[in-house]
């Protein structure tokens, strides 16, 4: 772990990386050996009958592959307040909370010192290999960054979501201050306890400091793209906060104001000069290069569920380069991207050996697994995680593709979540079949220089048959001929063969695409800060079920129009 900044040295980082690599299995066995021994005095470990045993094919034999469900008793327990020595051998302070968009409720994930120092080592990697193709020197980042609030369990951990476990830990802002341009925002607009006041003063703080920004990001590409869409609407204001040197009402959080009003000072040239920006753009063409000419990169996860928000990702970021931050999720990290330069779309991630130990599941042949250096280039697999705080043979439920090998590590591409988002009958159409099928259909849109803002479906059976729903907010107007014909590209789009058996023999009914009014989608994601979850790992759910309930109140709350398709008639 970091204590210094002097202490990183890029060099010396990658060095590290290409030694681990070199000889990823004995890693590997090391990593379980490691992990197997701190948590030895484990119960669940010990009623599995492990008797010491670190070897990858002991633990194998003895310890199955699981699910979060399948865990849920012991960390229930934990929580409240008995002995939390059930899954690790050192007690468990901290529990991470997944943003719960899927299921319409957060998972309990253990968290500990051991996956903070992990995370330090991917983002030491992963700005290692960036820092080497787009360097920078003394700068800031503009980083959309958001913390919620903490809370105590039943049992007196503290609790919070994974970001906002790491943002809080407070030997996150030394360390990250060796590793990356000092963030723009002061700590007290990243905990700030309105998200939208935070989200102004994030825009005010990159436009205050905007020649020095060397480069632009946030957790998720959403979070980016929605920062961007409300510079849209509040620029003027912006400027008008920058001219005067008086911050605008709207922002009543004390700490932000208080800190907001040391950084503000009156500056009318400034102001002028970013107005006269704003007026000159082309349908806001290249917004980010434009406001910080000095930024080299956008940065943030950019593949999975992030994929749709690229295209209007690459619309701010005009001619800057779009860099995919690394692979992990809120059981663990898994891989680093260190090959910055490759497009979001084609990225691959090189699997830290060193950091958990990583076995995967065949597509073909589920009822067994193979090591980390035993995949094949071109298969595609399910991951399974064994990491520090208690999580052993965790299936992570995302399948992935291995594209090659660095040294002896495989790289790896995100293909999708292996559980399905829409099914009825003999359909089996997955979150990526969705997203193609959007894409497919918003093209239409371009004929009326409108586009989708974002979507989300959902499995209508409340009719004979049932139907799939699918819910579009779009910006701009569009006729209602190319809304009806972009409801029937996206039935035909769905090109899963029992899908389209199905509804050519009325097993499944008609598709329905169903458009919301503007800033419906603002309101779910109001919806789950309210709930206790951070924006900083909200993502939009893609299928809307029974557990969302709330969800989907709102959608239906906000339709304005509906449209059947007749493709299969």
């Amino acid at each position: 772990m970091l204590e210094k900044e002097q202490e990183f040295d890029v060099e010396k980082v990658i060095e590290n990386f290409e030694a681990l690599t070199k000889d990823a299995e004995s890693v590997q066995r090391e990593t379980l050996r490691r992990i197997l021994e701190d948590n030895a005095s484990a119960e669940y470990l010990q009623n599995l009958g492990l008797h010491g045993r670190t070897d990858p094919d002991g633990f194998k034999a003895c310890v199955p592959l699981v699910t979060h469900k399948d865990l849920e008793p012991y960390i229930q327990r934990i929580i409240d307040g008995e002995a939390s020595s059930f899954l690790t051998g050192k007690p468990i302070t901290t529990m991470s909370l997944s943003s719960g968009t899927t299921q319409g409720k957060p998972k309990f994930v253990p968290w500990n010192d051991e996956l903070f120092d992990t995370t330090l080592q991917i983002y030491q990697t992963s700005f290692a290999f960036r820092n080497k193709e787009f360097p920078i020197q003394n700068g800031k980042v503009l980083n959309f960054i958001y913390s919620s609030k903490q809370f105590i369990t039943k049992g007196g951990l503290i609790a919070g979501t994974a970001t906002t476990n790491l943002f809080r830990d407070p030997r996150y802002k030394s360390s990250m201050k060796a590793i990356q341009s000092q963030c723009s925002s002061p700590y007290e607009v990243i905990f700030g306890s309105d998200f939208h006041q935070s989200l102004y003063c994030h825009l005010l703080c990159g436009l205050i400091f905007r020649e020095e920004i060397q480069w632009v990001g946030s957790t998720f590409a959403h979070s980016i793209v929605h920062a961007f869409r409300v510079f849209e609407q509040a620029w003027e204001e912006l400027c008008t906060d920058i001219r005067e040197g008086v911050l605008t009402n709207r922002v009543t959080d004390p700490s932000i104001r208080a800190v907001m009003e040391k950084l503000l000072k009156p500056d009318p040239e400034e102001a002028d000069l970013i107005y006269k920006k704003c007026v000159g753009l082309s349908n806001w063409y290249g917004l980010i290069p434009e406001l910080f000419p000095n930024a080299k990169y956008v940065y943030g996860i950019m593949t999975g569920s992030m994929e749709p928000y690229l295209k209007k990702l690459r619309h701010y970021a005009g001619k800057l380069p779009l860099v995919t931050a690394d692979y992990g999720s809120s059981e663990g990290w898994i891989a680093a991207n260190v090959n910055p330069k490759i497009p979001p779309e084609s990225a691959t991630y090189a699997v830290l050996p060193q950091i958990g130990y990583f076995e995967f599941v065949p597509l073909t042949q589920i009822d067994t697994t193979v090591g980390l250096t035993e995949v094949k280039v071109g298969e595609e697999y399910e991951i399974v995680i064994t990491n520090p705080a208690g999580l052993y043979r965790y299936r992570l439920g995302d399948v992935v593709k291995v594209m090659g090998f660095h040294n002896s590590t495989p790289e790896l591409k995100f293909v999708r979540r292996s559980s399905l988002l829409l099914t009825i009958n003999i359909d089996k159409n997955t979150e990526k079949d969705l997203q193609l099928a959007v894409e497919e259909a918003a093209k239409l849109l371009a004929k009326d220089k409108a586009e989708v803002v974002d979507f989300t479906s959902h499995v209508d059976l409340s009719t004979e048959p049932g139907h799939y729903v699918i819910f579009w907010e779009i910006s701009g107007e569009a006729s209602e001929q190319v809304l009806t014909q972009c409801c029937n590209c996206l039935d035909k789009s769905f090109v899963d063969a029992g899908y389209v058996s199905a509804r050519k023999v009325k097993w499944i009914g008609d598709l329905e695409l169903r458009l919301v009014r503007r800033g419906t989608f603002q309101k779910i994601l109001d919806h789950f800060l309210e709930l206790g979850g951070a924006v900083s790992q909200y993502k939009t759910p893609r299928c809307v079920g029974p557990a969302n309930i709330g969800v989907l109140q709102i959608l239906s709350d906000n339709v304005v129009m509906k449209y059947l398709s007749n493709a299969f008639n």
